[in-house]
């Protein structure tokens, strides 16, 4: 795919005749799907042929392309010709939905079925015709053919006209007054025709259209191989257009581990920004150097885009697309792993934060080395302390134990030491702008972390009331203060073999000054003393 996404990509005569053609074949598979089902109605089978008519015009399309899978489809597309011909040559052009209410088999196609269709609708006239014929067998010009509810058609012949000359094939059936009444096999055969004729009509057609039907469902391998060389140049051609018009670039792929993106770009929210311009962010991953980016930020400014559009541009690249970005260098990976969004699932009894663990217990359980994963705010579904340690844990067990390229963002700052305390672990965080009472969201990546979430702006934007806003400020106020005095301490390093520890314990004035003690020099009185004086001081 990704040769031929760059082959239609530098030849727009390529893309104009693959477009053309490909908007002219569509569900093959669902269509196919139907006929082996055998739901497929008459409309559906008109609907296949035309689809396959476009065949021939397609292996034409890719005559001169010079690709592996485009010139795989010149060489080994089946065009079904036979197949549409047996369509086109039994259902008519515009059949009707239904299948039992007739005129689905087009004319000429089976004898039996015009003569029913002729009987019909030219009953009067067969009759006129064979009363001529019996005048002529019997020389009685004055008989005539008539029709009542006992007998059905019959042969009348007046008394007087005698009856030396009736034919010996005749029967009599009824005498009357003035005339005997006669059957004839060839009349009865025909009255059964003329009084069933419709019903027999579409009989008929249901089964002629059945054993097409069965026909072509026995063909279904062939048609679906065709669906499978038209949809492998649908998705060559479709990412091809998507690279010329919206500026995408090809990716360099490789067997190592970098990542690196310049000016990337969300290929979604790119295209439904309304006259808005979408700002581009680089990525830069590398093992083991830089194996993990701890992202910071405040809510709505751009962190699960970036992260996700990291993801989206790796996932193009690998299917041989181009991708949204200036530049894109791409180390192959295994599998990519995401944790974002929160949702619970009532069903089993799961609550996010059970859902969240789930998740992310399947990535750190599979993921390997050569593994992307993504992780979006993770551990915000309990309290503070337990989603921090579990934050703290799960990033260090990607970094020490996996080795795998991996983005997280979160809202626990202090993540971000782990910086300090790890190779492999770089900052980065959201810009964002203070203007006075108001923040602008930049939406640029740049390195460094935060210790800003903006929650009450975000809060402001969102609608809640001011006096609502004012309180949760002050509350804020008294929060942070009473943070800075009894936060716990971040291990500053650790020892070979070690885990790093989330807290340490603040140091204790009283064992420094205990530990200050040589207790050899103290008498017992003078021990009791210190003692007291501890006790005095700090508190029993």
């Amino acid at each position: 795919v990704r040769d031929a996404v760059s082959k239609s990509v530098e030849a727009p005569a390529l893309r104009d005749s693959l477009s053309a053609c490909l908007t002219g074949i569509r569900d093959l598979e669902r269509l196919a799907g139907r006929l082996s089902c055998g739901r497929a109605n008459a409309r559906d089978l008109v609907s296949l042929a035309a689809r396959m008519r476009v065949l021939p015009e397609l292996r034409t399309a890719v005559q001169g392309a010079q690709s592996t899978l485009l010139m795989a489809v010149r060489d080994e597309l089946d065009d079904l010709a036979d197949l549409a011909d047996r369509i086109q040559q039994r259902i008519v052009d515009e059949p009707p939905l239904a299948l039992k209410e007739g005129g689905v088999i087009r004319e000429g196609f089976d004898a039996d079925l015009d003569e029913l269709r002729t009987i019909g609708r030219e009953g009067k006239v067969w009759m006129a015709r064979f009363q001529a014929r019996a005048i002529e067998e019997s020389g009685i010009a004055t008989l005539r053919v008539a029709f009542n509810k006992v007998f059905g058609y019959y042969v009348e012949v007046p008394r007087s006209a005698g009856t030396e000359t009736i034919p010996a094939s005749w029967i009599r059936k009824q005498t009357v007054k003035h005339a005997e009444r006669y059957v004839t096999p060839e009349l009865k055969d025909y009255e059964t025709k003329v009084l069933k004729s419709d019903e027999l009509a579409c009989d008929q057609e249901f089964e002629l259209f059945v054993a097409l039907r069965d026909e072509l469902a026995s063909q279904v391998s062939r048609i679906l191989d065709a669906a499978r060389h038209v949809a492998e140049v649908d998705v060559a051609a479709a990412l091809a257009e998507l690279a010329v018009k919206r500026a995408w670039c090809r990716p360099a792929l490789s067997n190592g581990q970098e990542l690196t993106i310049e000016d990337g770009r969300h290929p979604v929210i790119e295209t439904m920004l309304a006259g808005e311009p979408f700002v581009p962010n680089d990525c830069a991953l590398g093992p083991p150097a830089r194996s993990l980016i701890v992202l910071t930020g405040p809510n709505m400014a751009g962190k699960s885009t970036w992260i996700r559009q990291v993801a989206l541009i790796v996932l193009l690249a690998q299917i041989g697309s181009w991708v949204p970005a200036r530049s894109a260098s791409v180390g192959l990976v295994d599998r990519i792993f995401t944790r974002v969004g929160a949702a619970d699932d009532i069903a089993r009894g799961s609550s996010t934060f059970m859902v969240e663990m789930e998740e992310t217990a399947n990535i750190l359980n599979n993921a390997t080395d050569r593994s992307l994963v993504i992780l979006d705010e993770v551990g915000r579904g309990t309290s503070t302390y337990d989603g921090l340690a579990l934050a703290w844990a799960i990033c260090e067990a990607l970094h020490d134990r996996i080795g795998c390229r991996t983005l997280f963002a979160t809202h626990y700052h202090q993540i971000t030491e782990l910086a300090d305390l790890a190779v492999g672990v770089h900052n980065a965080h959201v810009a964002v702008r203070e203007w006075e009472e108001d923040i602008v969201f930049l939406h640029r990546i740049e390195a460094g972390g935060t210790d800003k979430s903006y929650g009450l702006h975000v809060a402001r934007l969102a609608g809640i009331p001011g006096d609502i806003l004012d309180r949760a400020h002050s509350v804020l106020t008294k929060l942070e203060g009473e943070g800075e005095r009894t936060k716990p301490a971040l291990a500053t390093k650790r020892h070979d073999g070690q885990q790093l520890d989330l807290f340490q314990p603040p140091p204790s004035p009283a064992c420094d000054e205990l530990s200050e003690l040589d207790p050899d020099k103290l008498s017992p009185l003078e021990a009791l003393l210190k003692l007291k004086e501890l006790k005095e001081r700090y508190g029993s």
